[in-house]
């Protein structure tokens, strides 16, 4: 009678999942002097509803029919992982930063790339889509895959999304390294909050050109068709240089990072505010993982930002990504654990030092099955994921769609 009622009232589909739980199998210890998860986001009224306020990182938003944001999510702002020293996020930032400022040196001896890692992840819609190029019918700005405050204010979903300000600001060389938020599906190598960093560079036409025969006789921009190798306003030789150093850039910071005889690839691929771009990969351990996006700057961005006469690329690579490879991390959970055992293996002498994961727990996984109806609208996958993260927390490794069912009478 319960199900009949249920699948009457609601005119729903009925759904099975499963669920594993592993992360944490055994019993979790408290770091010593580890720094305390951050408080939870003041609010008045229900999180999420209309008419009610979150107050985050000392400011007060009013809420809409766009806030869509979790308790769970919310715990998470203001950790700064990435800032937390000898934490396996902090040890990478740590190495592209010395590896960015051994090898780029300005005029005056100081390093080039200027490094931001302390930025709000509260931005406007603006500034993480529309001062980026993204379409307004792009699927990341839809609110199952993004996460909103309200209408005009988000939780960033890249690090980009700092781009156009610091451009403005007159910055030609940057760093800019954070948390960033995505609704995203439950399993080992996804999880709604993790860290990017991102790089962008900027050259005048003396800058490019320097010590390129003929190179007073080169130009930076033209007026002409849009093609897969550049932009209608670059010229093809402006356009090859900037990839070039792109591409010389990233793998002289991958072989920083992974040692040297690295096997790399380009692949082509689409990025509202890079044109052309790439992702790279890197065969590791005999196979080809994908490791970060790439490509040369679109020109409409840059000329917005008040940077009309210069030319630039741009990357982003994720944080936890790397540090799954380099240091055989086997869950994107575990960056999140206060466990002193998992803790304890990054307090290393020199931020070079190899380390390699020991495993917590041996105890195997305890696998469930639910059922569950689910309305006929207003409902996205990611709607279920949120609230299996904000009831079990970490303890649910994967969560996989095993079977789905929509009776005829109510089809």
């Amino acid at each position: 009678m319960v199900c009949w009622a249920l699948r009457r009232a609601a005119q729903v589909r009925v759904h099975l999942a499963r669920k594993a739980s592993g992360v944490c199998r055994g019993p979790e210890h408290q770091a010593s002097g580890a720094r305390p998860a951050a408080p939870e986001p003041a609010t008045r009224g229900t999180l999420g509803a209309p008419g009610g306020t979150v107050e985050l990182l000392g400011k007060s938003y009013p809420q809409d029919g766009y806030s869509n944001l979790s308790r769970k999510v919310l715990s998470r702002v203001g950790r700064n992982l990435h800032n937390r020293p000898h934490h396996p996020l902090w040890l990478i930032k740590e190495r592209v930063k010395q590896h960015f400022y051994a090898q780029y040196v300005g005029r005056s001896g100081t390093p080039l790339f200027s490094v931001y890692d302390d930025l709000s992840p509260v931005v406007t819609t603006w500034q993480n889509f529309d001062s980026l190029l993204v379409p307004a019918d792009h699927p990341s700005r839809k609110k199952g895959d993004s996460y909103y405050l309200n209408a005009t204010h988000m939780l960033r979903a890249h690090t980009s999304a700092h781009q156009w300000d610091l451009l403005r600001a007159g910055l030609d060389a940057f760093l800019v390294v954070g948390d960033v938020y995505r609704r995203d599906q439950i399993d080992a190598q996804h999880h709604p909050v993790f860290h990017q960093l991102e790089a962008v560079r900027l050259f005048s036409r003396h800058q490019l050109f320097a010590g390129v025969k003929d190179g007073e006789n080169l130009q930076l921009f033209e007026q002409s068709s849009r093609s897969a190798h550049k932009q209608e306003t670059h010229t093809l030789e402006a356009t090859k240089l900037v990839e070039f150093d792109l591409k010389q850039t990233l793998t002289r910071l991958m072989t920083h990072l992974f040692g040297d005889g690295l096997d790399i690839r380009w692949v082509d691929c689409y990025f509202p505010f890079t044109h052309p771009s790439f992702e790279m990969e890197i065969n590791f351990h005999g196979e080809w993982l994908e490791i970060l996006g790439c490509g040369v700057m679109e020109q409409q961005l840059v000329n917005s930002a008040g940077a009309e006469d210069q030319i630039g690329w741009a990357f982003g690579l994720g944080l936890e990504r790397l540090a799954m490879v380099l240091y055989d991390i086997p869950d994107i959970r575990l960056f999140w654990s206060e466990d002193e055992r998992f803790l304890k293996q990054f307090c290393v002498q020199d931020i070079n030092q190899k380390v390699k994961f020991q495993p917590l727990s041996k105890y195997p996984a305890v696998i469930n099955d639910i059922s569950f109806w689910l309305p006929r609208e207003n409902y996205t996958e990611n709607d279920f994921y949120d609230l299996v993260r904000t009831i079990g927390g970490d303890l649910v490794e994967k969560v996989d769609l095993i079977d789905k069912f929509e009776h005829p009478k109510f089809h």
